[in-house]
């Protein structure tokens, strides 16, 4: 095999092994659990009322609780932007005694943002996680502009692409 066959080989093995070798396959870290913070009241009704909406199954007062032009950013599927969209996606999804908590949140006049986890029933921990970025005019309720949210389940794991098999040319005679 002469050398630039074999470096271009070398290189279609690092590009399709340096990505798998790359990933962080060892057992997920131990949980620690991150204790709840306070939220200030107008903060804390934007969960309370989701948490409503949720368990009631009303997507209509969920899609309510967002901007206009809000997202919902969910895992495995696309985005929906728009009120109406955000009540398409949440039609069927709640139902279940759900529970908020926030571990951390930041808010000025206009914008802010809540970090949280979630759980159901009397579940001792946390299943998934969230982010809230919400918004307001000044003197209004709080809004969620983005809602995104997944599972705390460790990562499915990815299949090792097969590494392409490498033939010797036949030799030659020269």
């Amino acid at each position: 095999m002469s050398r630039s066959s074999f470096a271009v080989v070398v290189l279609g093995l690092m590009l399709v092994g340096g990505p798998v070798l790359g990933q962080n396959t060892s057992e997920p870290s131990k949980h620690q659990e991150i204790r709840d913070v306070a939220l200030p009241p107008q903060l804390d009704r934007v969960l309370r009322d989701f948490e409503r909406a949720w368990r009631a199954n009303d997507s209509a007062a969920l899609a309510a609780l967002f901007a206009e032009d809000g997202f919902v950013l969910q895992s495995d599927r696309p985005p929906s932007r728009g009120r109406p969209a955000i009540q398409a996606t949440y039609e069927g999804q709640g139902g279940g005694h759900l529970r908020l908590r926030a571990l951390g949140f930041a808010a000025g006049d206009t914008a802010g943002y809540i970090i949280g986890g979630y759980r159901y029933g009397k579940a001792s921990s946390d299943i998934g996680k969230f982010t809230l970025t919400l918004r307001r005019s000044r003197g209004k309720p709080w809004q969620i502009v983005s809602d995104m949210d997944n599972l705390n389940a460790p990562p499915k794991s990815r299949a090792v692409p097969a590494a392409p098999s490498v033939t010797a040319p036949p030799a030659s005679k020269n």
